[in-house]
């Protein structure tokens, strides 16, 4: 082959040739494609209610959702639904399904107390699974148990015997004859014989070992359980006041209440650790959440309110 046809051929095959992108322009596939697509954005930006009826009207069960069923199944039953049993769970979910949405569009939520709260619960929920904590160390826990000792106070014990004095029987001079009795009983052993016949009887019990402070107020009362962890065991000591009337009271033994050792306590401080900064991550949550609404009482309502200490309305009308 001779140089010029040589030549010749090299210049052709080196001729621009038009590129693929191009040619893909020209398509008119293409131009009927990105016309149906600004046509779907258009009608879908013009008509949301539309498609958003069209999403509400499809009900879609996910391997999860099926997954969820058959769990709850073998949970109740200890073993997996047949096909017959599968497929009636999955009418009933969604027979579910479609009465909420059903129930929903015709507003029934709306009003609805039992509803509300449900909803309130589930925010509850909800504020508790985002508040993951980490893990405090053991040094951040003694801190916090130094801070809050009262938290873990363990109560005080007694172990007393008491002589009843009636309001019933003795009248205005009951008390004035409760301490007769201990005038007569002082210096005397608990034992002494006949010293129960100086009172009068009890509808409960003359004996209580081992109570705890809320244990014998709830026998009889605040006031009487605050005297009674003031008294040294070993003697007759009152008359100390119930609901029921007064009390000589002999204590035979008492055990302060204590502060225990971090050791001693450490699971509890730990969960109280927890316990606290989950109320306070919900306290924070609700705050933020608060403070997008504005709040409006009536005149006198506001004024009721801010006198019973309740937070300012922002406004009135």
């Amino acid at each position: 082959m001779s140089t010029a046809m040589m030549s010749s051929t090299e210049t052709v095959s080196a001729a621009p040739q038009p590129s693929l992108l191009k040619r893909w322009l020209r398509e008119p596939l293409l131009h009927f494609l990105l016309i149906g697509l600004a046509l779907f954005a258009i009608y879908r930006a013009l008509n949301p209610a539309a498609v958003e009826q069209a999403n509400r009207s499809r009900i879609e069960l996910t391997d999860d959702d099926l997954r969820q069923l058959e769990l709850a199944w073998m949970a109740q039953w200890r073993r997996p639904p047949t096909p017959e049993e599968m497929r009636r769970l999955v009418e009933s979910k969604v027979r579910e399904e479609i009465l909420y949405r059903e129930a929903l569009a015709l507003g029934l939520e709306q009003g609805d107390t039992i509803v509300k709260r449900r909803m309130v619960q589930k925010m509850e929920f909800l504020a508790e699974d985002l508040s993951a904590l980490r893990e405090p160390n053991r040094e951040e826990l003694k801190a916090w148990f130094e801070k809050n000792p009262q938290r873990f106070t363990i109560a005080g014990r007694a172990s007393f015997r008491h002589l009843y004095f009636s309001f019933d029987k003795r009248g205005e001079r009951v008390r004035e004859v409760a301490e007769g009795v201990l005038a007569e009983l002082a210096d005397q052993p608990v034992d002494r014989p006949g010293a129960g016949t100086l009172a009068d009887p009890f509808m409960f019990q003359d004996y209580y070992g081992d109570r705890s402070p809320e244990q014998v107020a709830n026998v009889f009362g605040a006031k009487f359980t605050r005297s009674l962890f003031q008294l040294e065991p070993g003697a007759w000591q009152g008359p100390i006041e119930s609901g029921f009337g007064w009390h000589l009271v002999w204590v035979d033994s008492m055990t302060p209440a204590r502060v225990p050792a971090f050791e001693e306590v450490e699971p509890e401080v730990r969960s109280e650790w927890v316990a606290d900064q989950r109320a306070e991550f919900k306290r924070q949550a609700f705050e933020a959440m608060r403070a997008r609404y504005e709040v409006v009482l009536s005149e006198a309502r506001a004024t009721d309110a801010a006198g019973a200490g309740a937070p300012p309305a922002k406004g009135t009308r």
